[in-house]
């Protein structure tokens, strides 16, 4: 046990002397019933001759007051306990909600012990300290933000909900982070996640950093890949892929059903880290199909998946390139996509397209939509181009992107490439030493993607990762029309193309509840947020306020890295110093203090009321009988 303000009791021993003094100095007289006031003076005579200094003797009231006066000096020398947890003036909180923190392996799950530890280190401020409360997963947010409030602090906390996509990115937490404690002393940073997030590596922050690591299981299974895929005209195939993250041999049943009506059942052992695959037949009249996993593990969002029939509906894709067989024959094997070529870069386009591929080629101005750029020789109204790299080795951003799934860099050659100057509306998707070869990201309410680097000047179109990187980009940019058809990935936003006929679009979620958006020069989106639930949801196309067409959408909650649920123990974060955090010592570390002097100076409280009624017992043996007296009265 330690003192904030030990120098407090000084003031303390002060006011106990006092007490004392008083007591000893106060002068007692004795109630005497007299004859006559002749003695009056004698008894006058006897108290002047009384000395100051009395002996102290026995009074309850005396010991009352000694207690209370040591109650106060204990409190307001704040005793305090170190315990776990942070002491800093500026408070800085980040909570991880991404699907991982779902897991069940601690009471509720994981989010909710992060948002109670997050209460208590809270609660351990001192008074006027600051606190910012962040969470990661998905797009950042900042619900409370430097606010001494603690009811604000906490109904922030208690406000955080699980997030099924996005990831686990810090980056733009820390570099917020960063920033806040810079201009703030006494500042610390508790980052409360299962540690399976990404941290970028010149991460170093001016604040002590204290890690929580929340979880201790590393079970759980997933569905990783459904789809329904007509082969050929009147043959309709189930597709799917069942991982076990875990590390023990498992034996899980998956059950199919199709239009709502149990299909088949299927028994899977799987080995730790391995894959199971179910591939069979299905009735050709099939429209949906539902697969779930029978029984438990510690992350149940992910045991669940949802396909739907692709849709006939070609969708058209503008095509603008000086000729490149590779790029035409990865788009042809794409189901549904319908492509028109353009052999020039000098035609104007003015209708909406959902896609535009520009292929070496930037026709003047930009066609409306979203935009694939391939190997641009120069500035746009979006990006840089400020030169060329020679041989760059490509590398995966450190960002576990969709976009990437399935497609391995490591063998990929590329003789040059396109310098492109990271966009501000951009994330890295395919990096190099040199600087980034492939960006994508939102802007003007348009999604663009720019591949750095012309396919005849690598090999790239001879690796089995090319169409795959391909049908990505495509999916990305024109949902429902990539890889996995009509699959679109959580808590992104979901951005199309629509005909002039359309005046309005309605989305139906899977718990029923709609939205509707009207289209800005031909496209319409809607808030990722919206897509936080897992299931099948329905674009209503409307033609004065009359459905013209409808599409299904799935959203499933699976996502490699949010999978793999072993909580971490270590972060690599630099924190203030060059020390890293995470490791049990620096976790179990006793930096926080918990305060005890509320409680002493509630107990001094409750003791000023019992010395009061003690006091005062004679006026209220009285009023107790005058009460009682106008009750039998009455």
């Amino acid at each position: 046990m330690g003192f904030i303000a030990p120098l407090m009791f000084i003031a303390g021993g002060t006011v106990l002397a006092g007490i004392v003094a008083m007591y000893i100095l106060r002068l007692r007289r004795e109630e005497r019933t007299v004859s006559s006031t002749f003695l009056w003076n004698q008894l006058v005579r006897d108290v002047e001759a009384n000395a100051p200094w009395q002996r102290l003797r026995h009074n309850w009231l005396l010991w009352l007051q000694l207690l209370i006066a040591l109650l106060l000096a204990f409190a307001i020398a704040r005793p305090f306990r170190e315990t776990v947890g942070v002491s800093g003036q500026n408070l800085i909180v980040i909570i991880d909600r991404s699907a991982s923190m779902g897991a069940t392996d601690v009471e509720a799950n994981r989010l909710e012990a992060a948002k109670n530890e997050a209460i208590r280190l809270v609660d351990q401020l001192p008074d006027g300290a600051r606190a910012t409360i962040m969470a990661i997963g998905g797009e950042l947010d900042v619900p409370a933000a430097a606010t001494t409030d603690r009811r604000e602090i906490r109904d922030a906390i208690e406000g955080i909900e699980l997030r099924l996509g996005g990831g686990s990115d810090m980056s733009q937490a820390l570099s917020l982070a960063g920033a806040l404690a810079a201009r703030e002393e006494e500042s610390e940073v508790a980052i409360l996640t299962d540690g399976q997030v990404t941290v970028p590596m010149s991460a170093t922050l001016p604040a002590k950093i204290r890690y929580f690591p929340v979880g201790s299981s590393n079970n759980n299974q997933a569905i990783a890949a459904i789809a329904l895929n007509e082969l050929a005209p009147g043959t309709l195939t189930f597709f799917a892929r069942v991982t076990n993250q875990g590390q023990e041999r498992v034996t899980r049943r998956l059950l199919v059903t199709l239009d709502g009506t149990l299909f088949n059942a299927y028994d899977l052992e799987i080995l730790p880290g391995q894959d199971q695959t179910v591939n069979i037949d299905v009735p050709s009249t099939a429209s949906t199909v539902e697969a779930w996993l029978d029984g438990s593990d510690s992350l149940p969002s992910d045991d669940v998946a949802w396909a739907i029939r692709p849709s006939s509906d070609a969708i058209p894709v503008r095509f603008v390139t000086p000729g490149n067989r590779f790029l035409a024959t990865a788009l042809g094997l794409m189901p549904r996509v319908q492509v028109s070529a353009y052999l020039t870069e000098t035609a104007t386009f003015t209708d909406t397209a959902l896609l535009t591929i520009l292929d070496a080629s930037l026709p003047e101005p930009l066609p409306p939509g979203n935009l694939l750029f391939i190997a641009p020789y120069r500035s746009t109204e979006y990006f840089s181009v400020t030169g060329s790299l020679d041989r760059p080795v490509p590398r995966p951003a450190p960002t576990d992107d969709p976009l990437l799934r399935n497609v391995e860099l490591g063998e990929v050659n590329i003789l040059k490439s396109a310098r492109i100057e990271n966009a501000p509306w951009a994330h890295t998707v395919i990096d190099s030493a040199a600087g980034p070869l492939l960006i994508a990201g939102e802007v003007d309410g348009r999604r663009i993607a720019v591949l750095g680097f012309d396919t005849h000047d690598s090999d790239l179109p001879l690796n089995i990762s090319f169409p795959l990187l391909i049908a990505n980009l495509v999916g990305y940019l024109a949902p429902g029309t990539g890889g996995d058809s009509a699959i679109l990935p959580p808590d992104q936003e979901f951005a199309f193309a629509v005909t002039n006929d359309i005046s309005g679009v309605r989305l139906i979620q899977p718990d029923g509840k709609t939205h509707e958006a009207a289209p800005n020069n031909g496209l319409v989106s809607f808030d990722g947020s919206l897509m936080n639930q897992a299931g099948i949801y329905s674009v209503e196309l409307l033609n004065d306020g009359v459905v013209a067409r409808s599409q299904r959408y799935v959203v499933n909650a699976y996502r490699e890295s949010e999978a793999k649920i072993t909580p971490v123990q270590v972060l690599d974060v630099a924190q203030i110093g060059g020390g890293q955090v995470g490791s049990s010592e620096t976790t179990q570390a006793k930096a926080g203090r918990e305060e005890w002097w509320r409680w002493l100076a509630l107990a001094a409280l409750i003791f000023v009321l019992i010395e009061w009624v003690f006091a005062q017992r004679s006026a209220l043996t009285r009023l107790k009988l005058w009460w009682n007296a106008r009750r039998s009265a009455a």
